[in-house]
């Protein structure tokens, strides 16, 4: 497909459809793991011997091991996956505890109400991060104080537990962002030639792209909110939550990617 659109679009249409296909290549972890969950959702009956969350598990777990055995991904960014896998999980378990959300569905990989193939949905948006960094040739210019990212990050993670007992920071937060992160703009190369764009743009932007991909677990009755019934819609207010963890998953990123996205004095030059 992408020879295709080099060969026989115009430069317009060629850079947004290799733009398409980058980021959809960027991306298969989560794709393939949201097929999945629309699937086995027209497809799993009751009386299977196998849950259908377990089902999901599984197949996670071979989407991850063809990953790696394909070469998709690094065994580095590996490290990143489990990281955020392991963040993820733990936030799951508090806010399952906490009422938030359910996972309505029985199941044997399922720990203190949440099913084991949960923390690979986080893990898709760190495998998305890790990949698309690599398959854009990203660099980000100027890059803030590092020490600075890592006080937002965990200010971030801390404000998902901690808005339970404690005034919700998140309007801060994201004024937080803004301040460290407004400068800094997101060089990437989709052809020849490179692009940018302001790094609050772009995580407003993926957040936008996660809540669509939520709707469809929620649509599923895969998992539920608190007072959500099947069918409807996610809050918009979700929207927010994604675009603050989406830096939560950078740094976790910039933690084991170091010198893949250190800062450069200058961007490449445009050809």
């Amino acid at each position: 497909m992408g020879d295709w659109a080099r060969a026989q679009l115009p430069f317009a249409l060629r850079e947004a459809a290799m733009f398409v296909l980058k980021q959809g290549w960027a991306c298969l972890f989560g794709g393939l793991l949201l097929l999945a969950i629309l699937v086995t959702r027209a497809i799993w009956q009751p009386d299977w011997p196998l849950h259908r969350y377990d089902a999901l598990f599984l197949v996670a777990l071979a989407i991850q091991a063809l990953f790696l055995a394909l070469r998709l991904e690094t065994w580095e960014e590996a490290r990143v996956i489990l990281l955020f896998h392991l963040t993820g999980t733990a936030m799951e378990w508090f806010k399952v505890g906490a009422g938030s959300w359910a996972y309505p569905e029985p199941g044997l990989f399922k720990l203190m109400g949440v099913p084991l193939f949960s923390g690979f949905m986080y893990a898709s948006v760190g495998s998305y991060m890790a990949r698309v960094i690599r398959i854009f040739d990203m660099r980000f210019l100027p890059y803030p104080d590092f020490r600075l990212t890592l006080v937002l990050a965990a200010a971030i993670y801390v404000n998902f537990f901690a808005h339970h007992f404690l005034p919700d920071l998140r309007l801060l937060l994201f004024v937080a962002t803004v301040l460290i992160y407004g400068r800094t703009r997101i060089f990437f190369r989709i052809s020849t030639r490179d692009w940018w764009m302001p790094m609050p743009l772009a995580a407003f932007l993926s957040s936008l792209a996660l809540w669509l991909a939520e709707n469809i677990g929620t649509i599923t009755g895969t998992w539920l909110y608190a007072g959500q019934r099947p069918g409807l819609a996610v809050s918009f207010a979700k929207i927010g939550s994604w675009y603050l963890l989406l830096y939560v998953a950078f740094v976790t990123v910039s933690l084991v990617l170091r010198d893949r996205i250190a800062p450069q004095t200058k961007p490449r030059q445009t050809r």
